[in-house]
């Protein structure tokens, strides 16, 4: 395939620049960061730069130093120690909510989503519980605020070349989807909520939505149980097990698999080399190779022949890792009055398969169908 057709099979993400150069005032940016507590994320501070019809204006930080040092970073914008006041004085167009970790991640979105913004691009996870999801949504949708979650991977063009392969036979029958995290010190419970997010929501972008679960969580080779359960790193909140094993029923009828253990891998410490972080997708004729943070992203295998990737582009490539193409989709689903391409729905149902793991266990192993009755972390009911 050549380069001018690969562009032109591209999401409405890139569409979005024209629109970009086209606008006669640049939407505000207010970032929210925390330094010492998930900082501002993997990059969600210097995604807008990138971006011509964005300026920075405001960036809020608790830590006084790291404020100074985000500020000559970025070489723009005024300074606030309380993010409440910047957005109360600044009043944002789109709010980076970047700290990793989640548990400061439900009142930062209603606060920017109060402050009137227009969108919202937040690190992942989401947010800790269903309960959180569902209070966040029925805001932004009182209020019309585009959310969109920073699961890069999930705006890569060569995603939707990827169905189309599989849609035209590529592989023949698809038979199932097997996912893994990075399985480093933090595999198992930690490693699904940071980084089997990422691979779920690549998932449900191929599959549909999860109908199902069946799981299972183990500590030291035994299930978890109550005395397991201790306050995650992250800001996770209650969080047990160094092993995972769930298996997912999604809308297309294919079969989802999930797993993750702790020190999995035989390189040790691994945390840069993540050979088992992805998702492939098996068929009767040959194997998509899904490669998470990683490029080319994507990868075919059919019969003998030697596996192949789907798309290499070096450019496109930092467009996605950078965010821009985020930060564009989000821009246009602003000016559409769309749903991003990874929008608080879609967050919602990646913590909805994470919840369901753990709801699964609690239950003893039983299959639990979705959406879930179960709204808090199940790990507080064991």
């Amino acid at each position: 395939m050549n380069r001018r057709r690969i562009l032109a099979s591209l999401p409405a993400a890139l569409a979005a620049s024209s629109f970009a150069a086209a606008a006669d005032q640049k939407l505000r940016v207010a970032v929210i960061g925390h330094t010492g507590r998930g900082n501002y994320g993997h990059g969600l501070d210097t995604m807008w730069k990138l971006i011509p019809t964005t300026e920075i204006v405001a960036v809020a930080d608790a830590d006084a130093k790291g404020l100074a040092d985000e500020l000559k970073k970025l070489g723009t914008g005024k300074g606030f120690a309380d993010y409440q006041a910047m957005l109360a004085e600044v009043k944002p167009d789109i709010v980076a909510i970047g700290p990793r970790h989640v548990d400061q991640h439900r009142d930062m979105l209603q606060a920017a989503i109060k402050a009137g913004a227009k969108g919202i691009y937040i690190e992942k996870p989401f947010v800790r519980s269903l309960a959180e999801a569902d209070e966040v949504i029925a805001a932004a949708e009182k209020t019309g605020t585009k959310i969109a979650i920073a699961h890069r991977n999930r705006f890569h063009p060569v995603l939707p070349m990827v169905a189309k392969l599989i849609a035209d036979g590529a592989i023949g029958r698809v038979l199932e989807m097997r996912g893994r995290g990075k399985e480093d010190p933090r595999g198992g419970s930690l490693d699904m909520w940071v980084l089997g997010s990422h691979v779920m929501g690549t998932a449900m972008a191929l599959a549909g939505a999860p109908q199902a679960c069946t799981a299972g969580v183990y500590q030291g080779g035994k299930p978890v149980t109550k005395a397991d359960v201790k306050e995650g790193d992250e800001g996770i909140g209650p969080l047990a097990g160094d092993e995972i094993h769930a298996r997912f029923e999604m809308a297309n009828g294919v079969p989802f698999f999930f797993d993750s253990i702790k020190d999995g891998r035989l390189k040790k410490p691994a945390y840069d080399d993540p050979a088992s972080f992805g998702l492939q997708i098996f068929g009767n004729a040959g194997v998509i190779d899904l490669r998470m943070d990683q490029e080319p992203f994507a990868w075919i295998q059919t019969g003998t022949e030697p596996r192949k990737p789907v798309l290499a582009d070096k450019d496109l490539a930092k467009k996605v890792s950078s965010h821009e193409i985020s930060g564009l989709d989000l821009i246009a689903a602003i000016r559409d009055n769309r749903a991003p391409l990874c929008d608080a729905a879609q967050g919602r149902q990646i913590i909805e398969m994470i919840s369901a793991v753990f709801e699964s266990h609690r239950l003893g192993g039983q299959r639990v169908t979705f959406p879930l009755q179960t709204r808090v972390n199940p790990l507080t009911l064991l």
